[in-house]
């Protein structure tokens, strides 16, 4: 079976190769190894300069010694290295193997020096890329059988045997491009709203229970995971007294004695106070009321400290306005919109005071409302029924089921109640950001303003945290400028900052998204765009678009705002197509940074290395072809000579020497 696979044809002769290796350090016994071969294969690591030196100095000199007539194959072996990855390729091999530098990689003119020093031919191959084997084999079987042909010159099948071919160098493999890894979202996302519920920042909602808790809220949260506090926060608070008399409006009635008193005072005093005199609640129970009494009774507000009166504000005056709720809803008994104390700034501010019905506890309200700022429920909640209750209240059915759930021990199919809450709040919040409703802040940009919600900004960015929540002048504002930005830009942000998703637009510049993430300290929405745009980039090259000027323009834009994958990219695109970039924009090329232009340098394809090796060759081929056509075109007419020979009456000079060497050959 060994001598079944030893057979070969080369040149149309049938050979039996057979492989002799040294004996390493043997060197007395080395030379029984290869005493008698008919050709000798010399090979060297061109990833190990000292394995080439030996060439000339110890092996070579050998060779000769013991086999004066052997040609001899000078073979540079492990050419995949010459475009390895050399730190993929140093930690696989063995711990305690030297590491290879990148700069013993032999290029193929120093193998191919000394094989032309020793007058030998000189090939180069690999068996990771399947490269030069057959070449190195088929040829040093030709070198043989020519030697042998000298010896044996009467022998016509060997005749047609080709001396040694060249060889085409290798061409390195395309590196393909970056992958674009996009990270994990950041995982504290979920539970910044629950933060956020602990520790109202930028509240604009007092829930009164029990008319002495108050818990701090905000109405975009509340909104877009409730419908009824969605309808509550969009009612009409403007008709103050409208239908008072059959209950559907909140006493905010003042009479003018008390507003002539109240302007008598300000002028008086000259500073702003608590108009407790303006705060008035309806006798709404026919009790107080007395009977056939058609207006309302006004008494002055007993009020604890809970709600305080509206203060003047830089001298306009403001007054509360509200509704009573009672017939609208089971869950709230009033609204009213007046100026409160911020819990964290202590500066008062316009915010919305909704009264809980009584019935509704504080502990499980709260677990209603961490529901609504997450949509998850806790399975080792105590006052499930009540929690339960709260739900039918404010008609948050997907809450009850999961109560009921819980109670069935079916709690993993709360997982999905989860999720289609979160799709539903994400549907909610596109709207309102498109329409601008619940807005508390605005961002005046370069070609206009846009609305946002400063809570939803707070819980998803940090950067948007330390602004709103910091001692900045925009904490205290509700215009913040955004200078050098869009407004494509800011609504993808505040799309993907709602979300979670990015989002593009046919007037979106995909350059100054990356630059206004990066501002904003988003590495997740970076990465997005850093996909999007090569996803753009790949889809224009596929339709034949010219790509390489917009390339040049984002390389040094990415290195400079941290969009490393794109810059990577777009160093793997200058570097495949280097020789066609650099023909169409020189003067880009040379501005480029240093570090730009060495990386160039060494990871341009094809490599400089392959264009020398592909341009000798290209001459080494041409000068074999000639060498064949002047064999060719010599050889027809010795053979015409020599058939005519017995004709001509005399030879001329070289039909003899064409006689001559024929019947020297015949002989």
């Amino acid at each position: 079976q060994v001598l079944e696979r030893s057979r070969d044809v080369v040149d149309d002769v049938s050979v039996s190769l057979r492989l002799w290796d040294t004996f390493g350090d043997h060197h007395k016994d080395r030379r029984f190894a290869y005493g008698r071969s008919d050709v000798v294969v010399l090979c060297f690591s061109i990833a190990n300069p000292n394995s080439l030196h030996h060439v000339k100095t110890m092996w070579y000199p050998e060779i000769k010694h013991f086999c004066p007539r052997a040609p001899v194959i000078l073979v540079g072996c492990q050419l995949d290295l010459r475009y390895a990855d050399l730190e993929a390729v140093n930690r696989a091999r063995r711990p305690l193997a030297r590491p290879i530098k990148p700069n013993e990689i032999l290029p193929p003119e120093k193998g191919r020096e000394v094989a032309k020093e020793l007058g030998i031919p000189y090939y180069e191959t690999s068996v990771v890329a399947q490269f030069g084997v057959k070449d190195v084999f088929d040829n040093a079987i030709r070198a043989a059988l020519i030697s042998r042909r000298h010896l044996q010159f009467w022998k016509s099948h060997l005749r047609n045997v080709q001396r040694p071919l060249l060889q085409a160098p290798l061409l390195p493999p395309k590196p393909p491009p970056p992958i674009i890894i996009v990270p994990d979202p950041p995982s504290n996302n979920e539970e910044r709203p629950a933060h956020l519920l602990e520790d109202p920042l930028c509240a604009d909602v007092i829930l009164v229970l029990q008319e002495k808790i108050k818990i701090y809220a905000h109405k975009i949260y509340l909104s877009t995971s409730s419908s009824k506090f969605y309808d509550l926060f969009l009612m009409d608070l403007s008709e103050e007294d409208q239908q008072s008399t059959v209950g559907h409006g909140f006493g905010v009635a003042v009479t003018a004695a008390a507003e002539r008193m109240l302007h008598q005072e300000e002028r008086h005093h000259g500073r702003d106070f608590l108009l407790r005199a303006a705060s008035f609640d309806i006798c709404e129970s026919a009790e107080e009321a007395g009977p056939g009494q058609r207006k309302p009774c006004l008494r002055a507000s007993t009020s604890d400290g809970i709600l305080r009166g509206n203060r003047y504000e830089n001298g306009e005056r403001g007054l509360r306005r509200g509704r009573n709720l009672s017939s609208w809803s089971r869950a709230f008994t009033s609204i009213q919109e007046e100026m409160a104390e911020d819990p964290l700034t202590y500066k008062s501010k316009l915010m919305v005071v909704v009264k809980m019905d009584a019935s509704i506890q504080p502990g499980p309200f709260r677990a209603v409302l961490k529901y609504l700022y997450t949509g998850e429920l806790d399975e080792n909640e105590r006052d499930l029924m009540h929690i339960a209750h709260i739900a039918e209240l404010l008609e948050v059915f997907d809450l009850r089921m999961m109560v009921a759930n819980i109670l069935n021990n079916e709690a993993f199919m709360n997982q999905e109640i989860t999720k289609a809450f979160h799709v539903r709040r994400t549907n909610r919040v596109k709207e309102c950001l498109a329409k601008g409703t619940f807005s508390d802040v605005t961002f005046v940009l370069d070609d206009g303003a846009i609305s946002a919600h400063k809570p939803l900004l707070i819980s998803s960015c940090d950067w948007m945290a330390a602004m709103f929540g910091g001692p900045f002048v925009e904490s205290s504002t509700n215009e913040v400028a955004l200078p050098h930005t869009s407004k494509s830009c800011m609504r993808a942000v505040l799309e993907y900052l709602y979300t979670g998703q990015f989002s593009s637009s046919p007037d979106l510049d995909d350059m100054k998204l990356i630059i206004l993430a990066n501002r904003l300290c988003l590495p997740h929405l970076v990465a997005l765009t850093e996909q999007y745009t090569v996803t753009g980039l790949m889809e224009a090259a596929q339709m034949m678009v010219d790509i390489d000027g917009d390339v040049l323009v984002f390389l040094e834009l990415a290195q400079f705002h941290c969009a490393y994958q794109l810059a990577d990219w777009c160093l793997h695109h200058i570097c495949t197509n280097y020789n066609n970039v650099c023909r169409k924009f020189p003067r880009d090329m040379k501005a480029m940074s240093g570090e730009n232009q060495e990386y160039f340098e060494k990871h341009r394809w094809p490599p400089v290395w392959y264009l020398k090796e592909e341009d000798h060759y290209q001459r080494a081929k041409k000068e074999r072809e000639k060498e064949d056509y002047l064999h060719l075109k010599r050889q027809p007419k010795r053979r015409w000579l020599f058939w005519n020979a017995s004709s001509s009456p005399s030879s001329s000079p070289s039909s003899s020497a064409g006689t001559a060497s024929s019947s020297s050959s015949s002989s």
